[in-house]
């Protein structure tokens, strides 16, 4: 079972994003604040979910968590500050966006760059461990899938309807065949220009 809290008593708000292996579209970051009564058995890291179960999940996080808050980075942005700033970024444009200003900040993964004023904690694997994390992973994945889908229909060549941007076969082989477009990060390089 997942943790509600890290600290004891701080308002925490917990951070992931969705996108950053991704070849095109935005990072998405989403950042949580739940409360000690949140709970729900079937919430974890957003990989290990079915896109049933996490569009469930999504309205339950919507209708119990205390505050949430969902941010975009854009492919330009992602070439100009490298994937890991970009989603550093995102998350911090989430944590902006709250409503309540959380005391303490829990982050999937090793790296962030401090929030102003606010502390915070690197937690490897976070979204498989703290429920405001993985709350935070399941709103960040849910709503990139939707923005790859919009983009699959302006785009259709690509796949992006199933593969949400990855470097699968379909997507790699659309980009030796058609070459990138105005959504793909040009920093993330692959052998379909030959």
């Amino acid at each position: 079972m997942l943790k509600n809290k890290f600290t004891k008593n701080l308002v925490e708000a917990g951070c992931d994003e969705a996108g950053r292996g991704c070849l095109c579209g935005p990072v998405v970051a989403a950042a949580v604040i739940i409360n000690e009564k949140f709970m729900h058995e079937l919430i974890d890291d957003s990989k290990k979910l079915t896109k049933k179960t996490r569009l469930e999940l999504e309205i339950f996080i919507k209708e119990n968590a205390i505050e949430y808050a969902i941010a975009e980075v854009s492919p330009k942005l992602i070439d100009e500050h490298n994937i890991l700033n970009a989603s550093i970024h995102a998350m911090h444009l989430a944590v902006d966006q709250l409503k309540i200003r959380p005391e303490f900040i829990l982050v999937d993964g090793n790296r962030f760059h401090p929030y102003p004023e606010i502390p915070h904690q690197c937690i490897v694997k976070g979204d498989e461990k703290f429920l405001s994390i993985a709350a935070a992973s399941i709103l960040a994945k849910n709503h990139r899938d939707r923005l790859m889908l919009k983009l699959h229909e302006e785009f259709p060549n690509y796949g992006w309807n199933t593969n949400m941007g990855y470097a699968t076969k379909t997507h790699r082989l659309a980009l030796k065949n058609f070459g990138i477009t105005k959504h793909h990060r040009k920093s993330f390089r692959l052998k379909y220009e030959d």
